[in-house]
């Protein structure tokens, strides 16, 4: 913690600069205590560490699914795929059961799995980190699948493509 006084800094201003950022979209899902599959979009994920292989997800201190998540369950995160910007707006809007309709099996850890996603991780709660009206939940990565097909990506508060016509130069390569 800094104890240098920090400016206030309007929220607004906040979302523009970081909606700069361009991100992959998964659903982090679970089974609540009543054996019912739950999960929410989200876009605040990375990968932490290689050795042991973490990963890290932010969810909203209002978001219901966060009691299943701190008791220490097993959870995934299904990175989606080009095709499903449908199941982002789903399991990003209000309702009761998000899944009705949707195609998912238990994962070997026992997490829901979505059909068709472009790739699954299957973790376990290490830890969990409350930072202003988020908390950070660190997974244990258990499991992993990918498969070929273009991410879901998400830029400029908008759903975007990979496609070539889109894309600029190659990145450089260290050498």
């Amino acid at each position: 913690m800094s104890s240098n006084p920090v400016p206030s800094l309007p929220p607004e201003a906040f979302r523009r600069a970081c909606a700069r950022f361009a991100t992959g979209v998964t659903v982090v899902t679970v089974m609540d205590r009543q054996g019912r599959p739950q999960g929410f979009t989200a876009n605040s994920f990375t990968s932490v560490s290689l050795n042991p292989p973490l990963i890290l997800v932010c969810v909203d201190l209002r978001a219901r699914i966060l009691a299943f998540l701190q008791e220490g369950s097993v959870f995934n995160i299904n990175v989606l795929e080009a095709t499903q910007r449908e199941l982002s707006v789903r399991f990003a809007t209000p309702a009761e059961d998000r899944f009705a309709g949707v195609a998912w099996s238990r994962s070997a850890a026992g997490a829901p799995r979505l059909a068709g996603a472009l790739s699954l991780l299957e973790c376990c709660v290490e830890r969990v980190l409350t930072e202003g009206d988020h908390v950070i939940v660190v997974g244990r990565v258990l499991g992993a699948e990918a498969s070929e097909g273009e991410p879901l990506v998400y830029f400029g508060s908008a759903y975007r493509s990979l496609a070539p016509e889109n894309s600029g130069p190659a990145a450089p390569t260290a050498g």
